[in-house]
């Protein structure tokens, strides 16, 4: 028998936001930037105000978290258009957002205050 493993959904980690058209900005994600899927904690450049993901190591603006991705996107060989959660309030489900696999836990505690900054509550 085949086993079907079910990816993300696009809003997945999303509990409770305000209004929808209040904490969603459509952003454009960076060429390069690789595949993202939904609940990608973003960095915003800051040359030109693209977007990727988180990079704490970074020095080009992408170390400061900015925004959670909502849907899977594929940047990988061209800029691409995408929603994200740019401000709050919202609350989501930390267990659903992705943070970078090689994150120290101060990187993980300042981009959760990032978001909390901008009214993005993980819980």
């Amino acid at each position: 028998m085949t086993t079907l493993t079910e990816g993300p959904h696009p809003g997945g980690f999303l509990v409770w936001e305000v209004l929808r058209d209040y904490t969603r900005e459509t952003i454009t994600v960076a060429s390069g930037a690789g595949k993202l899927a939904p609940g990608t904690v973003l960095g915003k450049i800051t040359t030109g105000g693209k977007y990727a993901g988180l990079a704490p190591a970074a020095t080009n603006g992408s170390q400061n978290a900015a925004g959670i991705l909502w849907a899977a996107v594929d940047a990988t060989d061209a800029d691409k258009a995408s929603v994200v959660i740019l401000r709050g309030p919202a609350i989501v489900n930390r267990a659903e957002i992705i943070l970078p696999e090689a994150a120290t836990e101060a990187q993980i505690t300042a981009a959760i205050t990032a978001l909390a900054a901008l009214g993005i509550i993980l819980r």
